[in-house]
């Protein structure tokens, strides 16, 4: 039996965030719902439009497919989201939910969402933004859950 990957509720208040139960959807094992905590720390993030708590969410490594921006450390993540945040995505947010995840080995996961981002005046996902996304997540030895991968590819009608 592999080690558990953590409790929700704690990885969430570590990280600052508050749970949102309903995110989680049919996915309700302690595993499952650890793994979907990554997702909600960078929802969290847009929230309030802040690009270190985005950039934190990754490795050092980190690849962030954005748009036609293919980032691949932590730092150009920081730098292009902060660029977003006081520019073109200021007061944007992101919404969505899980509709896959599954365990890759005893300390990666792969998750797949639906969503999008909501653009300052508006109070829903415009069908331009609407997107489907793949997180890889790893477990790091200190138990930590950083995203590895993630990408997003825009779903239209």
């Amino acid at each position: 039996m592999s080690k558990p990957w953590g409790t929700a509720s704690d990885l969430l208040d570590k990280a600052g965030v508050v749970e949102n139960h309903d995110f989680y959807r049919g996915f309700t094992s302690a595993d499952q719902k650890a793994v979907l905590t990554v997702p909600q720390r960078i929802q969290a993030a847009w929230e309030t439009n802040d690009a270190n708590a985005f950039a934190e969410v990754f490795t050092d490594n980190g690849s962030l497919l954005m748009r036609d921006h293919q980032l691949t450390s932590k730092e150009d993540i920081r730098s292009y989201m902060n660029a977003g945040f006081n520019g073109p995505l200021k007061g944007a947010r992101v919404t969505g939910w899980p509709i896959e995840v599954k365990f890759l080995s005893e300390n990666a996961a792969m998750v797949v969402t639906e969503g999008g981002i909501i653009m300052p005046g508006q109070t829903d996902i415009a069908p331009e933004n609407f997107i489907r996304a793949t997180w890889i997540v790893t477990r790091q030895p200190d138990g930590e859950l950083n995203l590895v991968s993630h990408q997003s590819s825009p779903i239209k009608g």
